[in-house]
């Protein structure tokens, strides 16, 4: 797969082509089946498909600091992006310029001068353009204007809860990592929850307690699951996949004040500082505890361990 920043070296040559645009963020279930249309109607008119999102995020740029946590990174949103059968990644940096172009003149220069789009897939709810004012129905008309086909794929809902079922978005993913209910997250994902960084020093209390810790350095925005104790997997960047009891939260044992998040990988003797991890969140053990001593601390981490082993055993 292709990865592009921007559309200013295009391949020579390039011709017509499948585009799907969003931001994407987690490339959840409803992004899964938007980005597999796109790439099933490319293969159909033998054409390329391209997936196309933007960098920074479109909310910061319209409203600064209102960006929403991050649930992928943009080379995580690029591998799960390939995983899906695309043929060009293309990020498109989001400025006050960008922001301001009229919807009909971002589809004429990007959709159809620079990329030749034989089709685009969007989903129903999509806006573009200046204030949002482009939707479906503006890209279908200007389609048939330029010679490209609309498709606006409904959004996927989960429906086996009942009460009409929950619709699959990156905010209500955003509520369920915030409210701590990694599981219900994975269930709109198709996939646990991620959190990537890399390993750095800590204050080394873990491992006087008997429990080393590997504390994770993340992006600024990056979604962190509520307070609490969850069992995850840790993934090297080598490919090892080992289990681990993450601790989210302050340390109020120790009147700690940083929040940190810090994995106990089990049964492993290893310094993995300076490496670059991921953590999977796959359930939450428990919220977050003060304890009135380090001895009663230690007592709760063991019973903690021996939960998430369980949970993990039975993932």
């Amino acid at each position: 797969m292709q990865r592009w920043r921007g559309l200013d070296h295009l391949p020579g040559g390039w011709g017509r082509c499948v585009v799907t645009i969003g931001v994407f963020d987690g490339v959840h279930n409803g992004h899964q089946v938007l980005i597999g249309r796109a790439v099933e109607l490319a293969r159909e008119k033998g054409v390329p498909c391209v997936v196309m999102t933007f960098d920074p995020h479109p909310s910061e740029v319209v409203r600064p600091g209102s960006h929403p946590a991050q649930l992928t990174t943009l080379r995580r949103r690029a591998e799960l992006v390939e995983s899906l059968g695309a043929d060009v990644f293309c990020v498109l940096p989001f400025t006050v310029e960008l922001s301001r172009m009229p919807a009909n003149e971002f589809v004429h220069e990007v959709l159809v001068e620079r990329l030749h789009a034989a089709a685009v897939v969007v989903g129903q709810n999509f806006t573009f353009g200046q204030k949002a004012a482009g939707n479906v129905d503006l890209l279908r008309r200007l389609g048939q204007r330029f010679g490209f086909v609309t498709e606006g794929a409904d959004l996927v809902t989960d429906t086996k809860g009942g009460d009409g079922g929950v619709t699959f978005s990156s905010t209500y993913i955003r509520a369920c990592i915030d409210a701590g209910d990694v599981a219900a997250a994975a269930v709109a994902l198709g996939r646990p929850h991620r959190l990537e960084g890399i390993v750095v020093r800590g204050d080394g209390r873990g491992k006087e307690l008997g429990f080393p810790t590997a504390n994770l350095s993340m992006t600024r925005f990056a979604a962190v699951p509520a307070d609490g104790v969850y069992a995850c997997w840790f993934v090297h960047s080598s490919g090892r996949k080992l289990g681990a009891a993450v601790s989210v939260g302050t340390n109020p044992t120790f009147s700690g004040r940083e929040r940190r998040v810090e994995a106990y990988v089990l049964d492993v003797d290893e310094d993995f500082y300076g490496q670059r991890v991921a953590l999977d969140f796959v359930t939450r053990v428990r919220g977050q505890l003060k304890f009135d001593s380090s001895d009663e601390l230690v007592v709760e981490m063991h019973r903690d361990v021996e939960k998430v082993r369980d949970l993990l055993d039975q993932a």
